[in-house]
């Protein structure tokens, strides 16, 4: 397993961050989703990231920063759309810097967001989507137990078009 930690996500990483994801735009607009221009403006992306901070501190979603044991940042890792109660389930999200990709980065901080899910935020099951293209990702998430649950026709709308999705679950119990 590679040497990697999650962190919180946090103010004083906005600039590092910021240049993470303008060094890695082309890439994750290539694999992932595109952003907007707008994301890519230092104040906007500023205030993204402060009211990120307010709702992580409110439950609403985890936010980790995945780092090398020098600090540096390799890709984020996320627990999103958190509904308690009856479901007490998140979504999760995860992108690896291009230059650190393929060697274990993705699958290690699967493993070590699970583990918070469970022991520290109380999760119940995690749900994951990727596209049927995307490979990568689907092994990841099957390397960390994810059972295939199915595929969503014409589900996101990308580029100009609708795109199927790849359903992923994880019950943590």
């Amino acid at each position: 397993m590679p040497d990697i930690i999650i962190n919180f996500l946090e103010e004083s990483d906005a600039q590092e961050l910021f240049t993470f994801e303008l060094t890695n735009r082309a890439f994750f607009e290539r694999v992932g989703f595109p952003r907007g221009d707008n994301y890519y403006e230092l104040n906007n992306f500023n205030r993204i990231i402060k009211e990120s901070i307010e709702e992580q501190e409110k439950g609403l979603v985890y936010m980790y920063l995945i780092k090398n044991h020098t600090g540096m940042i390799l890709g984020r890792i996320n627990l999103l759309s958190i509904e308690r109660g009856s479901f007490n389930k998140a979504g999760l999200g995860y992108r690896i810097g291009e230059e650190h990709q393929g060697k274990g980065y993705a699958t290690s901080a699967v493993k070590l967001v699970l583990d918070e899910a469970v022991n520290k935020h109380k999760l119940h099951r995690i749900e994951a989507g990727t596209s049927p293209n995307n490979i990568g990702s689907q092994i990841v998430l099957i390397k960390n137990d994810f059972q295939s649950v199915g595929r969503f026709g014409k589900y996101i709308y990308k580029n100009g078009e609708w795109c199927d999705s790849m359903y992923f679950e994880r019950i943590l119990d």
